[in-house]
């Protein structure tokens, strides 16, 4: 059997600068290189590489002015904003470890983040701390809030908190000297949290610039490179890789997507960035064909999977590779990237630069040649510290291997085909099954617009596939129609009508929760 490689790859690409590079010297560097150069854009904001090192140059500052001048953690909102770039940057030049939020989280999720992480100082929008104020008694680490913007709510006890720009205008740089150890730890990113509590991921200076490397080799990004961001987030993907190739970075948190490509076609965007629902969107909207974006060289999905279907369609349409990824919070997040010359539908592309990856049996561990269904297994520079409060030892054997709770394939050019969550697979007649291939199905039936499919328990085969779906269809004749293409032990057994699928803000789904949620009902 064939030892785990890269392959496919171009031979003497750069994995990461060898030296102990800090997140934050990416952005000084690309600020010595093309000062002048527009570093980020978002609305009618825009600032030049030399603008946002020196903007965050007086971020640094503040928060050693906040905390007292000693490293601490310093939890940030990932809001669509310039202000993120400055801020975590920032946070890196001050010697401190930066602990990114989900400005969408619900107040008890909020709260378990910032207690988890330690932080000291938290950056939030006004949303974000209106519901903080519900539970803040069970964050007892933070000393301070700062606010991304004005709140136009009053707060009912009277506090008024201080806005982040307003304590940048009264902040004056001071040179920081913070020794460059790669192995420090430069971030927390957390897990999603739908299969257990969120956790924290240590993620040190050297994953971070390694993985930017690894991506801007793939994705071929250089300094000509216009990066439009059409996402409802910030990922640090985008800002780090951006930074790495002095390319222009676009900020488009609006979800039509249309708009979206109008946007990024007078912006002259060469690389655009999106999730598979806002794609998947576009693919079917009625105004795709009079759109065009003739500077674009490629369309970038991840967070999902991407159906075959919406790339096919976008790639006939633009004229340009559509190709996804496949990435954890645990690995930086990027571990195997589709490239533009090297376009395969379906597939999430082959291992990145300096990694590694390999599918094991779900029940032995054994490796598993190409083509076999089993867990994804990763190792490489990228991969995590490890989770906080738990040592690395605990979640990655003593070869390197982090085992990603993922089910999927490689074929035999090392392409990564993604199946499903072992947690939401289950078994039928002690078939395993997946959700997402049937999921897949379903949504082919023209009369189904979204879906979501998960296990009911049955007393005889074990467990059965379920769905709820938006339609104005019969829900037999779906059924029906459904079934003729899945064998039986994929067949459903049970569709439920509903207005709409309840989705985060990224367009992921939590299966389990939807079915106890059926099972509540059908119980009661």
């Amino acid at each position: 059997m064939a030892t785990p490689t890269q392959a496919g790859r171009p031979a003497g690409v750069t994995t990461a600068p060898a030296d102990g590079t800090r997140i934050d010297q990416v952005l000084s560097r690309a600020a010595e290189r093309a000062p002048d150069r527009t570093a980020i854009r978002s609305g009618t904001e825009q600032y030049s590489y030399a603008e946002l090192d020196g903007w965050t140059d007086r971020c640094a500052s503040l928060v050693r002015e906040l905390t007292g001048g000693s490293p601490a953690v310093v939890a940030v909102a990932g809001i669509m904003d310039p202000a993120f770039a400055a801020l975590f940057f920032g946070i890196s030049r001050a010697g401190s470890v930066s602990a990114i939020v989900n400005p969408y989280l619900p107040a008890d999720r909020l709260a378990h983040v910032l207690a988890t992480s330690g932080a000291r100082l938290a950056v939030l929008t006004p949303q974000m701390h209106r519901r903080l104020r519900e539970v803040r008694e069970r964050v007892s680490t933070l000393d301070t809030v700062v606010l991304t913007g004005p709140d136009e709510e009053p707060d009912p006890a009277g506090e008024e908190l201080p806005t982040l720009r307003a304590l940048l205008d009264t902040v004056t740089a001071e040179p920081i000297t913070v020794p460059a150890e790669r192995d420090a730890v430069a971030c927390l990113q957390f897990t999603s949290g739908t299969t257990g509590a969120a956790k924290a991921v240590r993620l040190s200076h050297h994953n971070l610039t390694v993985n930017a490397a690894q991506t801007v080799s793939v994705h071929r990004l250089d300094e000509t490179a216009v990066v439009f961001n059409c996402l409802p987030t910030f990922h640090l993907m985008h800002l780090t890789m951006a930074a790495t190739a002095a390319a222009v970075h676009v900020l488009w948190p609006e979800d039509d997507p249309v708009a979206s490509i109008e946007a990024a076609d007078r912006l002259r965007a060469t690389h655009y960035y999106s999730l598979p629902l806002r794609l998947s969107r576009l693919a079917t909207d009625r105004r795709l064909t009079r759109l065009e974006a003739p500077a674009l060289r490629a369309i970038f999905s991840g967070g999902s999977s991407l159906p075959v279907s919406a790339s096919l369609a976008l790639a006939q349409q633009f004229g340009v590779p559509v190709v996804q990824g496949y990435g954890l919070a645990e690995t930086s997040p990027s571990m195997h990237l589709g490239s533009p010359e090297r376009p395969k539908a379906g597939s999430c592309g082959q291992v990145v630069p300096g990694g590694e990856s390999r599918i094991v049996d779900i029940g032995s561990g054994s490796e598993l040649p190409p083509g076999s269904r089993g867990e994804i297994q990763v190792r490489g520079p990228q991969l995590m510290l490890g989770y906080l409060g738990r040592d690395l030892s605990q979640d990655v054997d003593a070869d390197g291997w982090f085992s990603t709770g993922d089910v999927g394939y490689l074929d035999d050019e090392g392409f990564l085909f993604w199946v499903d969550r072992i947690k939401d697979t289950f078994k039928c007649d002690n078939w395993l099954v997946s959700p997402t291939e049937i999921e897949r199905v379903l949504l082919k039936h023209p009369a189904v617009t979204d879906c979501v499919v998960f296990d009911l328990p049955d007393e005889f085969r074990g467990a059965v596939a379920c769905a709820m779906v938006v339609t104005g269809a019969d829900p037999a004749e779906i059924a029906k129609t459904v079934n003729r293409g899945l064998p039986y032990y994929e067949q459903l057994s049970r569709i439920e009508v509903v207005d709409a699928i309840p989705r985060s803000p990224t367009g992921k789904v939590e299966r389990r929760r939807l079915r106890d949620r059926l099972l509540g009902r059908a119980d009661a």
